[in-house]
């Protein structure tokens, strides 16, 4: 699902709310989120999961295509852990109607 389809799905389950207003809710959290990374600090989402920015040093890495070394900058990468009941409601078994 992409994000255009998660404002598509909350405005026909909501249809008293306008799009345009749906998209800016869902662009102030992801925006909300991603500054709390940027400052170092951890999202989390009771039932849902965590996330947290990893950093990364700074490397050594190599050219795929030409083999030559190449200075890899120190960056933050985005870590998400799922929560327990995520998981448990993922690999929940779904009984078969006969």
């Amino acid at each position: 699902m992409i994000k255009s389809e998660l404002i598509k799905r909350i405005s026909s389950q909501n249809p008293h709310l306008f799009e345009r207003d749906i998209e800016k809710v869902v662009n102030a959290i992801l925006n909300e989120m991603i500054e709390a990374l940027r400052r170092g600090d951890r999202v989390g989402l009771r039932g849902f999961g965590a996330f947290s920015a990893k950093l990364r040093e700074a490397r050594q890495g190599r050219n795929p295509r030409t083999g030559a070394a190449v200075a890899v900058g120190k960056k933050a990468v985005p870590f998400f852990k799922t929560g327990k009941e995520m998981r448990a409601r993922l690999n929940r078994e779904t009984v078969p109607s006969d």
